[in-house]
């Protein structure tokens, strides 16, 4: 009896062990984004030219003037005033050019409510982007893995994840 007690404890040492790393992961998250509002423009300006040889000019008030813009003001269209023009040698030759680009109204600017921009403004050149409303954004992940989650208005993004991971490493 007692050899095999003793053959029982040998083989007891000689057997290899069982060794393993267990590692287990939850993970959760939930993100939520809502765009900003954004505006980029920008103005056209107005342009007037004007060119000319062998001419006598006015603006339509003083003699030897010629056109030009008007003043401007936030809102209002800038203009301008043309050049009356003459041959001033007669039999000579002559040259006479104008022109005149109306260029975009000056603005007043922009106003950001409630994350919104609710008039963009409008010039020859714009890049716009109205803001994401949040609404009813939002999400959240139970202890059991159940994901809810809920669109908002224009520009919202959300994203929910579980993540469950058993590892067994030996």
């Amino acid at each position: 009896m007692k050899k095999v007690l003793a053959l029982v404890a040998v083989t007891g040492l000689l057997a290899p062990s069982a060794q393993a790393d267990i590692i287990h992961r939850i993970q959760t998250s939930v993100q939520l984004g809502v765009d900003a509002a954004a505006s980029n423009a920008t103005r056209v300006p107005s342009v007037y030219s004007v060119s000319g040889e062998n001419l006598t000019t006015s603006d339509g008030t003083t003699s030897g003037n010629i056109g030009g813009l008007s003043n401007f003001t936030a809102g209002s269209s800038v203009g301008f005033t043309g050049t009356d023009a003459s041959v001033k040698v007669s039999g000579e030759s002559f040259q006479f050019a104008e022109s005149f680009i109306e260029g975009d109204k000056p603005s007043t600017g922009s106003t950001v409510s409630s994350g919104v921009i609710s008039t963009m403004p409008t010039f020859g050149n714009t890049v716009t982007s109205s803001g994401g409303v949040a609404g009813n954004l939002g999400g959240t992940i139970g202890l059991d893995g159940a994901i809810t989650i809920t669109a908002g208005g224009a520009g919202t993004r959300v994203t929910g994840q579980y993540v469950n991971e058993l590892r067994i490493d030996n």
